[in-house]
């Protein structure tokens, strides 16, 4: 172990369980049976993870509430935040707990808490060990993890098989994966209900934040004479951006109670 590189592997638990369970209830199967199917993919999944990535340390991550939600600082600034969303099935709510275990018959520890989101907890994470040079992984689907990338950070779409990556913002986005908290800031961010600046698309906003760089910059332009429209929308609407900007940013500081020690794969004997 003492030989080897630390490289954190992160599971996004929810994001995973639900894509698992999805899949097993289009099938023919009564909820105790998927609920049973899933738990069984879920080992199996894990597994593999753990194959591929050969990581030194791992630790899967949920949001502590029964319900899969928390009533985190961001319901508190903005109280119709992630608003509209679907909620979870019932079944797969109140066999968490099994679920959980089915990581821990795989050797990977769970990480919950009742004040603070997964994503949040996800990046504190990946931020704290590349920060000391290390790799993490980070299992997810959800996009939002993007603005964490850089040497030390990738992100893994186990479902569609590719990593979302530098090239894969660009693609997408059109900008960087530091400009991206600004680039949603502008455009809002729909599954998370939060609002953008009106009139301002994607489109626009790849265009602004090639032209000027960052959401700093673009206030500071607003104040031109000769602003375009773009930015007097923004100009009109400011208030909004900075808020949907605290919103998307991931917290990178969260104190955990544990440090790496406890999180090694394979557990080691005390």
């Amino acid at each position: 172990m003492s030989n080897l590189r630390p490289h954190l592997l992160i599971i996004d638990a929810l994001n995973l369980i639900r894509r698992l369970h999805a899949v097993q209830a289009q099938q023919a199967l009564t909820p105790a049976q998927a609920l049973v199917a899933t738990r069984a993919n879920l080992v199996n999944t894990c597994r593999k993870l753990l194959a591929a990535s050969e990581p030194t340390h791992v630790i899967a991550v949920f949001d502590g509430e029964s319900d899969g939600e928390v009533h985190s600082w961001r319901k508190e600034v903005y109280p119709a935040y992630k608003e509209g969303r679907t909620p979870m099935p019932t079944e797969l709510r109140e066999g968490l707990g099994e679920l959980q275990d089915a990581f821990w018959e795989c050797g990977v520890d769970a990480l919950l808490s009742k004040t603070d989101e997964a994503d949040d907890l996800v990046a504190t994470l990946a931020c704290g060990i590349a920060r000391r040079g290390h790799q993490a992984t980070i299992i997810s689907t959800d996009k939002g993890f993007c603005q964490l990338i850089c040497p030390q950070i990738r992100i893994r779409d186990y479902f569609n098989k590719r990593w979302l990556d530098a090239a894969f913002v660009q693609q997408h986005y059109g900008v960087a994966p530091a400009q991206l908290v600004d680039f949603w800031a502008l455009t809002g961010v729909s599954g998370s209900n939060i609002k953008g600046v009106p009139g301002i698309g994607p489109k626009t906003a790849t265009q602004l934040l090639q032209q000027y760089g960052d959401l700093t910059t673009l206030l500071t332009a607003c104040q031109q004479e000769e602003a375009p429209k773009a930015l007097r929308k923004l100009q009109q609407h400011q208030e909004e951006a900075l808020l949907a900007q605290r919103l998307v940013r991931l917290q990178q500081d969260i104190p955990l109670g544990f440090n790496l020690r406890d999180i090694r794969y394979p557990p080691q004997p005390e």
